[in-house]
């Protein structure tokens, strides 16, 4: 190595590159990646050099006697200078040549692995200086990590083209690569004709499957429509279909499912009930997963198989009727809010520990959620509603007993979630993570000032959720504002109002009806006052950013607190409305509709106002949480309500409480004909039967 070394590599202007060929399709994406950044960053595009001797960067797979570590993924920097410092960029594999290029984005460039996501500014330069000092990787700590795109309709919906085509899977596998993610299930049940598993293999990533997709095969039922769901009666068919499956990946990197669930996600003895004890279900499930991993080793040498402990085999399993095949690895889930213990049904919530115990050997992994979807309490649409700490707690717990052999996290839509999959990355990667440094160093990355406040606006965010139960797992994300109100609102005007509501009690026991509206009632004015605080915080914060801080603040800190604060609004208020329709208080009743309507339009309206620029319709498809619904559901019962006193004229109520008193005996009823329109009517009936503090004047809300 040459005396005249330099200890700063200068990048500026056209930068040459050299990518030694061949080079896979994965190495093909990275390099159009590491283009694109360096002329956002320059302004000036790079070219790819012919001749090394030209380029400044280098890059390309180790050789044999390089000295890049030899653990899988792995790279190098490493400078080399004679008259001038060149960097090479070195991998292990092709995946080690990948995360050494986007790590380079990211240390020396400022790309941050959800520059996309978060809109983050790209600071332009004339010059980049790069200390020359070599690197080499570590192993991560997880081998098999990833994301399950799931639930992800704001996906499907945010472009016409169905199923989702390159212009919006790209951005979501580009992200996972950039946050050391490997593994991914591109989605959920969408079309076989569809981009996603080809492009995800295409950019260099392993595919793995849902657990009610074994192999990834297609659905039996969609297979052979009216063919009877069993495998004792049809196991030729269930066979056909997983051997085509395997023949259609055996050349792709694929973490292979196992398992046995019926049609549509759910125990197969549903559609097969002579599997009436454990033991048959137990043995069946083994039989059909030995017979899956058989069928895997006639084409693939060495397979990757794991079998996913969920719902009923998580159970059979721990109850030892289940046999696995040799070296798979065992996936433990979470009850979908992160916590280690099995998900709730219904009401029955067991909190059965769901991690290997000591006598479980062999390999373990997680399957845990950042973003849950169960028509109960669920964040879709919100950040996770727990703090960086806990999560760091129950993943640090589940690394200690041996679960890091692979890791699934439910990733939802992205975007709403930049801030817990980055914590979660960090976590697969280190194995640890320091929640305040991470903090500090994520504001940092995405915003340009006011680091502190935003900060303790992410900090304070879980410390504003409201908890719903006795378990710090308990806490609401927005779909508890909507799924029980509309289960409220069904339950009330089908007239059931005599019966307890049995799909209410997981939340607020199985008391009566009126009894369950109060404690929704009682739960949610807490609530109320605690996101008006975070939200005038983040106000406060948010009037001292500039423009393009401000915008990113909107969409990633304000719109989660305006859900919730809108959410727990709207139901607060449609419980006072049916308090006072249970006293035969209509035209109140009606107001109280009318404010829950007005809340939960606040809801919509910040849906709308989070698609500006590229981000036009990305919440059009809002079909589970469903503002859109509630909100049609609110403006029907106020519809119904508006009939009890006022119908058939609809010029009843206003000529009781609104009309001037000399007008209500001498007036022409030809000359009063145009009713109010249910929010002119509701305002001026607000404004003449409540108090300023909210309360009707002649309700007792005790």
């Amino acid at each position: 190595m040459s005396n005249a070394f330099k200890r700063e590599m200068n990048l500026s202007g056209k930068v040459l590159i050299y990518a030694v060929e061949p080079h896979s399709t994965a190495i093909a994406h990275v390099l159009r990646m590491l283009k694109r950044d360096l002329t956002a960053v320059l302004g000036i595009e790079p070219e790819f050099a012919a001749d090394p001797r030209q380029a400044q960067i280098r890059i390309g797979l180790a050789g044999e006697n390089d000295s890049c570590p030899a653990h899988p993924e792995a790279f190098e920097f490493r400078f080399v200078s004679d008259e001038v410092s060149v960097l090479h960029i070195v991998g292990r594999d092709e995946l080690g040549v990948v995360y050494g290029v986007l790590a380079f984005s990211r240390k020396f460039l400022g790309i941050q692995p959800f520059w996309y996501w978060m809109d983050q500014e790209i600071k332009s330069r004339s010059e980049v200086m790069i200390p020359c000092v070599d690197y080499a990787s570590s192993p991560r700590k997880v081998r098999y990590r990833g994301w399950f795109v799931n639930d992800e309709v704001c996906l499907i919906g945010w472009k016409p083209e169905y199923p989702p085509t390159r212009e919006v899977w790209e951005p979501v596998f580009e992200a996972l690569l950039r946050s050391g993610g490997n593994m991914v299930i591109p989605g959920t049940d969408l079309p076989r004709h569809g981009i996603h598993y080809e492009l995800a293999s295409e950019m260099g990533l392993w595919v793995t499957h849902h657990h009610a997709e074994p192999l990834g095969a297609e659905m039996f039922a969609r297979a052979y429509p009216g063919r009877e769901m069993s495998y004792l009666r049809e196991p030729e068919r269930y066979e056909q279909l997983w051997r085509q499956a395997i023949e259609e990946q055996r050349h792709r990197k694929v973490v292979w499912v196992l398992s046995f669930r019926g049609q549509g996600d759910k125990p197969f003895w549903e559609d097969d009930p002579s599997f009436d004890t454990p033991f048959k279900r137990g043995e069946l499930i083994g039989q059909v997963m030995q017979k899956q991993y058989d069928m895997i080793r006639e084409y693939v040498e060495d397979p990757v198989c794991c079998v996913a402990l969920y719902g009923e085999i998580a159970e059979l399993y721990q109850e030892g009727w289940i046999s696995l095949p040799e070296n798979t690895i065992r996936v433990w889930a979470d009850n979908g809010y992160g916590k280690m213990v099995s998900r709730r049904r219904d009401d029955i919530n067991l909190r059965i520990p769901s991690l290997p115990g000591i006598k479980d050997s062999g390999r373990h992994g997680l399957y845990i959620h950042v973003t849950f979807h169960d028509l109960q309490a669920s964040n879709h649409l919100t950040m996770f509603a727990g703090s960086a700490d806990f999560l760091k707690s129950e993943l640090e717990a589940a690394f200690a007993v041996g679960a890091s052999d692979y890791l699934i996290l439910n990733s939802g839509n992205i975007r709403p979630h930049a801030y817990p999959l980055d914590i979660v990355s960090t976590l697969w990667n280190e194995g640890t993570i320091d929640t305040k440094e991470h903090l500090q160093s994520f504001v940092r990355s995405y915003y340009v000032s006011e680091h502190e406040a935003l900060a303790r606006l992410y900090h304070s965010y879980a410390e504003a959720t409201l908890p719903y139960g006795p378990h710090p797992d308990d806490l609401a994300g927005e779909q508890y504002y909507h799924h029980p109100a509309r289960q409220i609102i069904g339950h009330w005007l089908q007239g059931k109002e005599a019966e307890s509501d049995r799909r209410l009690d997981w939340a607020v026991g199985a008391g009566s009806f009126e009894q369950q509206v109060k404690a929704f009632e009682q739960r949610l004015a807490p609530a109320i006052d605690k996101w008006k605080n975070w939200l005038e915080q983040c106000d406060g914060t948010l009037a001292k950013l500039g423009a393009e801080d401000r915008q990113r603040a909107e969409d990633h800190l304000r719109f989660h607190g305006e859900l919730h604060l809108s959410g727990s609004e709207g139901f607060y208020q449609l419980c006072r409305s049916y308090a006072a329709h249970r006293l035969g208080q209509y035209p109140q009743a009606f107001v109280l509709a009318s404010e829950s309507l007005r809340h939960y339009r606040r809801g919509l309206d910040a849906l709308r106002a989070a698609e500006h620029g590229k981000w036009a319709d990305f919440y059009r498809a809002d079909w589970l949480t469903n503002i859109a619904s509630t909100v049609q559901n609110v403006d029907t019962l106020r519809k119904v309500l508006r009939m009890h006193g006022d119908s058939p004229d609809f010029f009843l109520w206003y000529k009781q409480y609104l009309m001037p008193e000399t007008e209500k005996h001498i007036y022409l009823e030809n000359t009063h004909r145009e009713p109010l329109t249910d929010d002119d009517l509701a305002a001026r009936l607000k404004e003449r039967l409540f108090t300023d503090a909210g309360c009707p004047i002649d309700v007792d809300r005790k």
